[in-house]
């Protein structure tokens, strides 16, 4: 009779177990071929049948699974698309952008920052949403400008934001580049356009470099889709505009003019 084991998994190899199998030592090599494959079928019989894996969920993403939409953008409204040498100039304005920083990556790489400027860990995920937007943006402050206390010389960076300088994104490299454009575009997913969401989603898309990876392209995407969305609402309209222009050469995501 055979076991419910040997049902699932056919022996190939027809081994006699013989004496003295519960004084094998696992610990050790096997001495020739017949101790190996004994000791193999102890092992595999000291394996429970049902095994649980230990998984810690802070260490999973949230939004594993995205349902994403393969088409285009939405239109914009009746009589308010941008015009094709509209789109052109913000495009080569852009491409200027990406060609400084490019060239420039380097020098301002090595500037020293600032005491005040501490960087959160690559994996602080809020903390890095603080970092950009700062800590009334990001605890829902109904003020979205600056308040004239904001705009004294002692200006306080962690309740509105650091400004992506170049300086600051100069340091970054494509992976953690294409992490902190994730980051802000979940948060812009459940959330309304600011301006300072805006500088750093402009300077971390001029920041990435061709041939674009997959992920880029996700993530660009999702942001075009996004921005469209907003803008049916005629809501961050001029922002929403420059933005859907960078597309990174996905045609399918561009405004037809009318």
């Amino acid at each position: 009779m055979k076991s419910d084991v040997e049902e699932l998994m056919p022996r190939l190899l027809p081994v006699d177990c013989g004496e003295g199998t519960e004084d094998l030592d696992l610990s050790g090599p096997p001495r020739n071929p017949r101790e190996y494959l004994r000791q193999v079928q102890l092992e595999a019989s000291l394996c429970p049948d049902v095994v649980v894996a230990q998984i810690d969920p802070k260490k999973l993403k949230k939004k594993q699974t995205v349902n994403a939409s393969v088409t285009g953008c939405l239109a914009a409204p009746v009589g308010f698309c941008p015009s094709l040498s509209w789109q052109q100039h913000q495009v080569s304005n852009f491409s200027d952008v990406r060609q400084s920083i490019t060239k420039n990556r380097t020098h301002w790489s090595h500037h020293i920052l600032d005491d005040n400027v501490q960087m959160p860990k690559l994996t602080d995920e809020k903390g890095w949403q603080r970092f950009c937007l700062g800590e009334k943006t990001y605890l829902g402050s109904s003020s979205s400008g600056l308040t004239e206390a904001d705009q004294e010389p002692a200006l306080d960076y962690s309740k509105v934001g650091f400004p992506p300088l170049l300086s600051i994104v100069s340091r970054f490299n494509q992976s953690t580049v294409l992490m902190l454009l994730d980051i802000l575009i979940s948060w812009f997913e459940e959330r309304e356009f600011v301006p300072q969401l805006g500088r750093w989603l402009y300077s971390l898309l001029a920041c990435l470099e061709k041939p674009l990876l997959p992920e880029a392209h996700s993530s660009i995407r999702q942001l075009a889709r996004r921005c469209a969305q907003l803008r049916s609402t005629m809501v961050g309209f001029l922002a929403s505009h420059r933005l859907i222009c960078l597309y990174f050469e996905q045609v399918d995501l561009a405004d037809q003019p009318e």
